[in-house]
């Protein structure tokens, strides 16, 4: 791959992967009545998009997908439980599942992106912020195409539910940089389609709606495990 192209590549990947950022910030204020409030929230925002992998990551709600509002309700119940607490515990070991489940999604991706050329850029090319908006995408109509194709065609994404909505942004990026039909028979080839019998759960899969149940009963009875514990460790003093 020649020089002028990978120069081409980066210009490319900065106008891809900025964009979404760029809007943003021209409806913020030239100076924020606190600079340094608006910093800590946007170092936050960034922080809990790479380490969530929102699926929809334009949702700032997390409501639209069944899988993105179990997993911000698991949040949300963690840090209304005591920290330390057997329900918070249980309630860390569901998050990381999802979350491990997420990362080992991009992993894939990541993987065919190195094994493509695009070490360096990769990285970049995987990022979504909360700023990606479906109009402003390029081809929209053949990234959707692509992204169903992926999702029949190879176990890529290893799960029945619908895929992320955050790779559609990313197949459009590929799709502008013209390498996004060598990423598909990659895909192909490292990630062939799995045949699973109805029992069987695929790779890192999260039974949904049983983990929504169980959080709507923690919801429900997290003070009490709360309590128990405090009466138990006063048994224990005495």
């Amino acid at each position: 791959m020649g020089a002028a192209f990978r120069m081409c590549l980066q210009t490319c990947c900065c106008c891809c992967c900025n964009f979404d950022d760029d809007d943003d910030d021209e409806k913020q204020p030239l100076v924020p009545q606190d600079p340094l409030e608006y910093f800590n929230r946007e170092v936050q925002k960034r922080r809990d998009e790479e380490t969530n992998l929102w699926s929809t990551p334009g949702d700032p709600s997390h409501t639209e997908r069944e899988d993105d509002r179990l997993l911000y309700s698991l949040l949300q119940a963690r840090n209304k439980t005591r920290m330390g607490s057997t329900g918070y515990r249980r309630l860390s070991v569901d998050i990381e599942a999802m979350r491990d489940t997420r990362r080992e999604v991009r992993d894939k991706w990541q993987t065919i992106l190195e094994n493509l050329g695009f070490m360096a850029e990769a990285e970049t090319l995987l990022t979504v912020s909360a700023g990606a908006s479906y109009d402003r995408m390029r081809n929209a109509a053949a990234a959707r195409d692509m992204l169903n194709t992926l999702h029949s065609e190879t176990s890529i994404f290893n799960t029945r539910e619908p895929p992320p909505e955050r790779y559609l942004f990313i197949l459009d990026r590929l799709l502008y940089l013209d390498i996004a039909e060598d990423f598909l028979a990659k895909a192909k080839r490292f990630y062939p389609p799995n045949d699973y019998s109805d029992e069987e759960t695929p790779g890192l899969s999260i039974d949904l709606p049983a983990l929504l149940a169980r959080v709507s009963s923690m919801n429900g009875r997290g003070n009490e495990d709360e309590n128990e514990e405090e009466e138990s460790g006063r048994e224990d003093e005495t």
